[in-house]
C-alpha cells in the first residue's frame, strides 16, 4: 500500500460496541472541531478533548487528522447513497417535478447542518485510491438510478438519457454544495424551488 494511502488509513476498525461508540465519538467531534477551528488548526489534540478521551485512545483508531477527514468524508458518501437508493428505488410521486422535488429536499436536507464543513470534506480531505473509487461508484450508482427513473417517465422528452442521467445528478450535487456553503448562502426553500424547476423544464424538452 502507498506510504500516502497508509497515512488516512484508519488504525482500527472496532468490533466491540464499546469501541465502535468511541470511534463514533471521535468522528462527531472532529466535524464539530474542524467547523469550528477550520481544518489547519483542527488538531487531534482538540478533537481528543471534544471527545473525551485521551490523544494515546484518539490515536488507536486514526494516525491523524487526515485519516480523520477522510473518514468523515467516507461517511458522509456511505450516508447520502443509502438515503437516496432508499427514495429513488422506494415509491415515488407521479409528476415529474414532484420526483425532483423529493431528491432536491433530501440533497439540501443531507447539507444543512453544516455546509461549510462538507465544503471543508470535499476540498481538503485526502484523497486515497479506495476513497476515490468510492466516489466513483457512489456516482455510477446515482446515476444508474436516475436513469432508469427518466427512462420509464412518460413526461421526459430527452435524447440521451444517461447524458442527461448524469447532469440531473452533477447540478443537484453541485449547486447544492456551492449555494448552501456561500458566506450568504440562498434560501434553502428557495434554492429547492428553482432547482426542481429548471430540471423539470430540462427533462421536458
Amino acid at each position: 500500500m502507498p506510504s500516502d494511502q497508509r497515512r488516512i488509513q484508519p488504525r482500527k476498525q472496532p468490533r466491540q460496541v464499546r469501541a465502535e461508540l468511541t470511534r463514533q465519538r471521535i468522528l462527531t467531534a472532529a466535524a464539530h472541531v474542524f467547523a469550528d477551528h477550520g481544518y489547519a488548526a483542527g488538531t487531534t489534540n482538540r478533537i481528543a478533548e471534544r471527545a473525551g478521551i485521551s490523544i494515546g485512545s484518539l490515536y488507536q483508531y486514526f494516525p491523524n487528522k487526515d485519516a480523520i477527514l477522510a473518514e468523515l468524508l467516507t461517511r458522509h458518501l456511505d450516508d447520502g447513497v443509502a438515503a437516496a437508493a432508499k427514495v429513488l428505488t422506494g415509491p415515488l410521486p407521479g409528476p415529474i417535478e414532484d420526483i425532483f422535488r423529493v431528491f432536491v429536499r433530501l440533497t439540501v436536507e443531507s447539507h444543512r447542518d453544516d455546509p461549510h464543513l462538507l465544503r471543508m470534506l470535499l476540498e481538503q480531505a485526502p484523497r486515497s485510491d479506495e476513497l476515490l473509487e468510492r466516489v466513483g461508484r457512489m456516482k455510477r450508482t446515482m446515476v444508474g438510478y436516475t436513469r432508469d427513473l427518466l427512462a420509464g417517465h412518460p413526461e421526459v422528452h430527452v435524447a440521451d438519457l444517461g447524458t442527461a442521467a448524469r447532469l440531473v445528478i452533477a447540478t443537484v450535487e453541485l449547486v447544492v454544495h456551492d449555494l448552501l456553503a456561500e458566506p450568504d448562502p440562498i434560501d434553502a426553500r428557495r434554492l429547492e424551488d428553482e432547482l426542481v424547476a429548471m430540471l423539470t423544464r430540462y427533462v421536458r424538452g
